[in-house]
C-alpha cells in the first residue's frame, strides 16, 4: 500500500462512478457490447465484441469515444448525427439495464456515510447523467452524491470528451470552488487516474471491484499512472484518511 502524501487540507472527495462506486463495469458492458455490435454492422464493419472483450478494451471511455475510436481502427468515418444516434440508444439501453441489476452494497455505504460527515462528495464520471441517476438511485447513494454534485464528460462539458483527458475534473474542481490540493480522487480505471492525476489532485487506485484475475495488472497500471494509495475495500480509505470535520477549512 502506498501512503499519500499530505491530505489534510482535502476538503472534497472526487469518486469516479462506474466500477468504483457500484459494480457496474461488468453488466454495462453486457448491454453496451449488444448496441456497439449493431453500431458496427451498420457502418459495414464484420467486428464484433463481447461483453468481457468490450470491457477489457475500453474500460475507463463513454460510449462516444469507443465508437469513434473502433469505427476509426477499421477506416470509418462516423457523422455527428449518426454518432449522437447511437449515443442516445447506448444511454437509454445500458441506463435501464443498470437500474434493473444493481442493488444497495453496505461495504459501500458504511464508508461513504462517514466520509460524507468529514468530506464534501460528488462523482466524476465520463459516463452520462442519465446513466449515473440510475446507479445512483439503484445503489442507495442518491443522498449522499445528489444530482447537483455529480459531473458527466459526456454531459457537463461544453464540448463532451473521456478520460484520460482531465477536462472534467478541473470542470468539477471549478463548479466546486477548490484547488486541486483540497480534493482526493478515488478511480479503479487507468485512464481515470490518469485524468485526475493530470488535474493536479491526490489520487488513490480503487480495486474494490476489479475482477481478481486483473487486480495484479491494474494495480501496476495505477501506480505507474501516479496513485498516491492503492485500496481494496472502501474501509481501508476511511482508515487513511484525517478524521476532520466537514466545516474545517
Amino acid at each position: 500500500m502506498i501512503r499519500p502524501p499530505t491530505t489534510g487540507d482535502a476538503r472534497v472527495l472526487l469518486l469516479d462512478a462506474d466500477g468504483n462506486l457500484f459494480p457496474s463495469e461488468e453488466p454495462a458492458f453486457v448491454a453496451s457490447a449488444d448496441v456497439t455490435n449493431r453500431f458496427l454492422a451498420s457502418l459495414g464493419i464484420a467486428r464484433r465484441y463481447t461483453a468481457d472483450q468490450l470491457r477489457l478494451a475500453t474500460t475507463g471511455k463513454n460510449f462516444r469515444t469507443t465508437a469513434v475510436d473502433l469505427a476509426a481502427e477499421h477506416g470509418v468515418a462516423v457523422g455527428a448525427e449518426v454518432l449522437e444516434d447511437w449515443v442516445a440508444e447506448e444511454k437509454k439501453v445500458v441506463s435501464e439495464h443498470l437500474g434493473r441489476v444493481l442493488r444497495p452494497d453496505p461495504a459501500v455505504l458504511g464508508p461513504l456515510r462517514r466520509f460524507a460527515d468529514r468530506y464534501e462528495l460528488a462523482a466524476v464520471s465520463s459516463s452520462a447523467l442519465t446513466r449515473l441517476d440510475e446507479c445512483f438511485r439503484a445503489t442507495g447513494l442518491d443522498a449522499l452524491v445528489p444530482p447537483g454534485r455529480r459531473f458527466s464528460a459526456e454531459d457537463s462539458l461544453p464540448r463532451p470528451t473521456s478520460k484520460p483527458d482531465p477536462a472534467i475534473y478541473r470542470y468539477a474542481l471549478d463548479q466546486l470552488g477548490v484547488a486541486p490540493g483540497q480534493a482526493i480522487a478515488v478511480e479503479d480505471s487507468l485512464p481515470g487516474a490518469q485524468s485526475a492525476v493530470a488535474a493536479g489532485i491526490a489520487t488513490v487506485g480503487n480495486l474494490v471491484f476489479v475482477p481478481p484475475g486483473e487486480r495484479d495488472a491494474r494495480r501496476s497500471a495505477l501506480e505507474q499512472a501516479g496513485v498516491t494509495l492503492m485500496i481494496d475495500a472502501w474501509e481501508q480509505l476511511a482508515a487513511a484518511l484525517p478524521d476532520r470535520p466537514l466545516s474545517a477549512g
